[in-house]
């Protein structure tokens, strides 16, 4: 396969150690996946393969239960979300990244990019169904494409699509995209985008029916209680998946979610908060993990339109005012990384200066709103009504209320907070996580709910933001013009401060030790292929 245009990077390896549990929570809408796979904290692989040993054969058989703390929400399908996790059991992508940013073949087996970056031609994977058996073929492709160019459909890489213009086929596992003009992301959009039946694409967007290609086929949605997923018996990957089935049970409360973990009930979960990992690590049959990469990132929002926040002096004062190190130690028990920026450390856009931009300086805030003529203000705060959401918002109030900010919180269903996010109908403040940062920079600034240059949740506009971020997403992802404008995309992010990053943060996964196998893609999906229950 040849990539001519854009080239991508690699990126360091992504597996680390996690550091002793203790305090914190892991938060829903945090942008999951950051690494492949990860390595747990007791020295063993996030497959569950001791360490300095080989693990057990793979074993057939068995359903895998998960444990999740907020329940599938079809209307989001096509957007990356906290209810995501399920998307890679059921569907499949073009393309997926390995441990950098190298795409590796899926649906797509191999690729070649024109030139002048006007065009790729893709080689699709033969003997593919979907689960009521009709064969995948280049319109599958074409439709999510144009899936995604949908205005009804709420998906963060709709621009990434749209650029997508034109489409030849060439017999039905050929097909060549055409592009109105260069972008360096399109595999962002290949491992992000799932490839849905075109026939009942309207009914899975209500959940009454969900047909992929992918591992496991949807027998069962009970709203509020989960989903549950049997083998697909035709799939295209041979011998795979090895588990019979994935029962994915919602369980709202950290204790009762713990509890199936501790009592075998379920055998895995990305949602057990931090200050119960303690107790996860001193039980003998469970592992915890981290994907420490930064897939994620905790922030909190501004709405620029509600006064004084137009005012990017407040919106600083805000920024100064937040002791991100607490944050990190207290909330977040010490796994991540506090960050006045978005980007992880395995991100070209990462700079230590932009990391620290901000610290905390609360008389450096106070200063700050006493220039903009406030010396107390009075705002509303929304957050997800989950443990770990709720902690950060309570440290935000706590800050805040330093400098003479006081905020009312406002607790709000992970459903409704999602969609006020797409809707731009939030209040003056909120707290919640984005993703994106994680992959090309660019996706960043033109796919985000937060950051998309054309209609961001903080309705913040400036056409010298636009044309900086148009730029970067059209330069090939190398060299020093790329550097040269990620770091002034940087550098407005930090001085508009309408979205104030606070830590970059990756997923915890919590696991029975006789299950391997698990990994995630970079939007959070979650891929079952290769796992299995150990006897």
């Amino acid at each position: 396969m040849t990539e001519s245009y854009p080239s991508t990077s690699t990126a360091p390896s992504r597996r680390t150690t996690l550091r002793a549990a203790g305090g914190g929570a892991l938060l829903l809408g945090l942008g999951l996946a950051g690494c492949r796979s990860a390595v747990s904290e007791s020295g063993a692989s996030a497959d569950g393969a001791p360490a300095g040993g080989a693990g057990a054969e793979p074993r057939r058989g068995g359903t895998l239960t998960v444990a999740v703390n907020t329940d599938f929400t079809p209307s989001l399908l096509f957007a990356q979300s906290g209810q995501s996790l399920q998307h890679r059991l059921i569907y499949n992508t073009l393309t997926r990244y390995d441990e950098g940013l190298n795409p590796q073949p899926e649906l797509a087996t191999s690729w070649e990019y024109a030139k002048d970056g006007r065009s790729i031609s893709l080689t699709l994977r033969t003997g593919v169904t979907f689960h009521d058996g009709r064969p995948f073929t280049a319109d599958d492709v074409i439709f999510a494409v144009k899936n995604l160019q949908n205005p009804l459909r709420a998906a963060q890489l709709r621009a990434t699509a749209a650029a997508v213009t034109g489409f030849e086929k060439r017999g039905d596992h050929q097909l060549v995209l055409k592009l109105s003009h260069p972008v360096n992301n399109l595999f962002d959009l290949f491992e992000f985008m799932i490839i849905t039946d075109p026939g009942s694409v309207e009914s899975a967007v209500t959940g009454k029916k969900l047909n992929g290609t992918g591992p496991f086929r949807l027998t069962e949605w009970s709203p509020g209680s989960g989903l549950s997923l049997t083998r697909n018996e035709s799939y295209w990957q041979p011998g795979r998946p090895y588990l019979d089935g994935v029962e994915l049970r919602v369980v709202p409360q950290a204790d009762a979610l713990l509890s199936s973990l501790r009592t075998g009930q379920s055998q895995l979960s990305f949602s057990v908060p931090g200050k119960n990992l303690a107790v996860v690590a001193a039980t003998p049959e469970l592992a915890i993990s981290e994907y420490s990469t930064g897939g994620g990132a905790v922030y909190l929002g501004v709405n620029t339109t509600v006064a004084p926040l137009n005012d990017k002096t407040v919106r600083q004062a805000l920024a100064w005012a937040i002791d991100r190190e607490r944050i990190l130690k207290q909330v977040l028990g010490g796994y991540g990384l506090a960050s006045a920026t978005p980007w992880p450390k395995s991100s070209p856009a990462f700079t230590e200066a932009g990391r620290t931009h901000y610290t905390h300086n609360p008389g450096k805030a106070r200063e700050l709103l006493r220039s903009a003529g406030h010396t107390r203000l009075d705002l509303p705060l929304l957050h997800i009504n989950l443990p770990g959401d709720t902690a950060v918002a309570e440290a935000v109030q706590y800050d805040l209320k330093q400098i003479g900010v006081h905020v009312t919180l406002r607790p709000t269903d992970p459903a409704t907070a999602q969609k006020n996010l797409i809707s731009q109908n939030m209040p003056g403040l909120w707290t919640m996580s984005h993703g994106f940062a994680q992959v090309q920079p660019s996706t960043l600034a033109v796919s985000a709910y937060p950051f998309n240059e054309a209609k961001n949740t903080s309705k913040y506009r400036s056409a010298a933001y636009t044309k900086v971020v148009r730029e970067a997403w059209t330069t090939s992802a190398d060299g020093a013009r790329a550097n040269t404008l990620r770091q002034r995309i940087t550098d407005t992010l930090l001085d508009e401060a309408f979205i104030i990053d606070l830590a970059i943060r990756g997923a915890v996964q919590v696991s029975a030790r006789k299950l391997h196998g698990v990994t995630l893609n970079k939007f959070s999906y979650l891929n079952l292929d290769n796992a299995y229950l150990a006897g």
